[in-house]
């Protein structure tokens, strides 16, 4: 169902295409994905950041931003090295979003509906929906099936695709 979906949004061009900088463990052999570099936050110094964000200082940052990085799994210095990845293209469907959002959120706490126009506000951005990464729901592409889908994108959806296990009309259901 998560592959059914990137489908149809791919198929409504809604995603893009784009070489980000990542890190590479030679040791390990793999790209690491953010939550397996650690080093010091490149904004407070805290010396146990993680390549997703600090917890330091709570701020987001990226794995190829820290400070004196370090592969989680060996201790060894990783490389920066590129990989082509797939971007759900927020931007685009933002117009979208903030009509639904406008119309759902009367329903809405007063502060979920703050948060939620502040982002939207801010201008959404890109987001990574691909890993290099050996486990996970690949990616439905022959050019991207070394990789798989970012828990980020598949891992809402498995709420949906569980009840197809259920009932045939999950489609509905939902």
């Amino acid at each position: 169902i998560a592959q059914a979906i990137f489908k149809d949004i791919v198929a409504e061009n809604k995603t893009f295409e784009k070489i980000v900088d990542q890190q590479y463990c030679k040791k390990c052999e793999r790209f690491l994905a953010d939550r397996f570099v650690k080093g010091e936050c490149p904004m407070c110094h805290y010396g146990d950041a993680k390549g997703d964000q600090c917890d330091g200082c709570g701020k987001l940052i990226n794995a190829t931003e820290l400070i004196n990085p370090q592969c989680s799994s060996c201790d060894t210095t990783p490389e920066v090295r590129q990989s082509k990845h797939i971007f759900i293209d927020l931007p685009k469907i933002q117009p979208d979003l903030e009509k639904w959002v406008a119309k759902q959120s009367v329903n809405w706490s007063a502060n979920s509906v703050s948060f939620t126009n502040t982002m939207l506000k801010g201008g959404l951005l890109g987001r990574c929906i691909t890993r290099d990464l050996k486990w996970g729901t690949p990616v439905p592409l022959e050019e991207f099936k070394e990789k798989v889908f970012y828990v980020w994108f598949d891992a809402p959806i498995g709420y949906i695709s569980i009840t197809a296990c259920y009932t045939d009309e999950w489609k509905q259901w939902w």
